[in-house]
């Protein structure tokens, strides 16, 4: 176990052993991940600035922040052990929509549906964000912060060096393979394009890698809800699979041993990108937030330097374009000692100024009508607007309890194709695994 996760792990469970939730009903305590990076505190910074302005406007309560440095399956994997039991269940949990519905199952989370009724701010937020959070049984189990969108960043200097177009929109797979072979070709030394891939890289592998191509394969490529079955010896699978294989055994990626790497992505924000070391990335619309606002990596002439296309379908049939979009939310758990305090919490952290400054300072999508037309949304960063036309393309993943096992075969069959293994037969191995998930 590495160190920073033991210590925060250690830090969380002594906070609740003997002094859970319930042993002070003034106080509302809030679990959520803080990153890897020591570099990366605004979701902190953040969060102390909501926590000033609760306990001003609620006077003798008190809020007890809890950040968990880890990576992502190990914060989910702790936020669950810590939902478990009364004595450790913080009153309010920051989740991810793609885990959502299996802690539901898990019976680690409660329904929202009498606070929200009640809640006028309710109005604003899009359906399709309030879908994220919405169980099987249609009832609702967190409020959404923020969405995303993905689509392809290029570096137009490499562009130009490699005599590609600064304005390049790919209308197929096949014309972003030949990009990055011309890149191959006439810039060397560069990465040519990076397709996240593996195990390790958990959903950023799955959703931003794999989906990506997947849903420009056909329509509900991955669950068919009318059947209510996981797809399985589709071809848009093995398309997709082949797609990545080409990546890396043609050297068009980066080497396999750095794909494979935990750290990929921040190699890629603070580095690869900033460095002029990689020309095309299949990535969210979050990346410049390493940029900007004192990131880990300032970068004032990223919004010159980069461009944005969107990811075309496998052979452009329509719509031409795909995005696959996520979030997080704000849940109570189950067994939460202050439910009420937490979601007071909840209504301070989404005022609309509050809500507009986090979807901000988080590179964030707006899931809020009134903060997608706040000015200093708009204007908050180049890109925005680009990203933000995606929401009509993208597409949501199968908001089911098993997705989470279905996305660890998705990246295990990905790193056998990356680690030379063909399509065909990571596709079988990805059949049987699902199969088994859906007995």
């Amino acid at each position: 176990m590495p160190l920073v996760l033991a210590a925060a792990l250690t830090a969380a469970a002594l906070t609740g052993c003997g002094s859970g939730s319930g042993s002070d009903a003034d106080t509302v305590r809030i679990a959520y991940n803080r990153s890897t990076d020591n570099k990366i505190r605004f979701k902190d910074e953040y969060l102390d600035a909501v926590k000033e302005q609760f306990e001003r406007e609620h006077p003798g309560k008190k809020a007890e922040l809890v950040p968990i440095q880890a990576a992502d399956n190990d914060y989910a994997a702790k936020v669950q052990q810590m939902m478990r039991s009364p004595k450790t269940a913080p009153d309010l949990v920051y989740e991810d929509t793609f885990r959502i519905n299996s802690d539901i199952g898990a019976g680690y989370l409660r329904p929202l549906d009498d606070y929200v009724a009640k809640w006028d701010a309710w109005s604003q937020f899009a359906d399709t964000a309030k879908a994220a959070a919405r169980a099987e049984d249609g009832r609702t189990y967190g409020v959404p912060d923020g969405t995303d969108t993905r689509g392809l960043w290029f570096n137009k200097q490499i562009f130009a060096k490699a005599g590609l177009p600064a304005d390049w929109q790919p209308r197929n797979w096949a014309q972003v393979l030949d990009a990055a072979r011309t890149v191959k070709q006439k810039v060397p030394g560069v990465i040519p394009l990076n397709v996240y891939t593996g195990k390790a890289a958990g959903e950023a592998a799955a959703m931003q890698g794999f989906e990506m191509l997947l849903y420009g394969t056909g329509e509900n490529p991955l669950y068919d809800p009318a059947a209510k079955k996981w797809v399985t010896g589709s071809q848009g699978f093995k398309d997709a699979l082949d797609f990545v294989r080409t990546v890396y055994a043609q050297k068009l990626g980066p080497d396999p041993s750095d794909a494979l790497d935990p750290n990929v992505g921040t190699h890629l924000a603070t580095d690869w990108m900033p460095n002029g070391k990689l020309a095309i990335a299949l990535d969210g619309s979050w990346l410049g937030q390493n940029w900007i606002n004192k990131g880990p990596k300032e970068w004032p002439a990223w919004s010159t330097v980069l461009g944005q296309a969107a990811m075309p379908t496998k052979d452009g049939q329509a719509p031409g374009k795909v995005s696959m979009s996520g979030g997080w939310t704000w849940a109570i758990p189950a067994k939460a000692a202050n439910p009420d305090l937490a979601f007071d919490f909840v209504k301070t952290m989404q005022t609309k100024q509050n809500a507009a400054r986090w979807d901000v300072a988080d590179a964030q999508i707006a899931v809020r009508k009134d903060v997608a037309a706040d000015p200093a949304y708009l204007h908050s960063m180049p890109g925005i607007t680009f990203f933000t036309g995606l929401v009509q393309y993208t597409h949501y993943r199968p908001a089911l309890p098993a997705y989470p096992e279905v996305s660890t075969a998705i990246g295990e069959a990905m790193e056998s194709v990356t680690t030379g293994g063909s399509a065909a037969s990571a596709a079988r191995a990805y059949d049987d695994q699902v199969k088994s998930i859906a007995k």
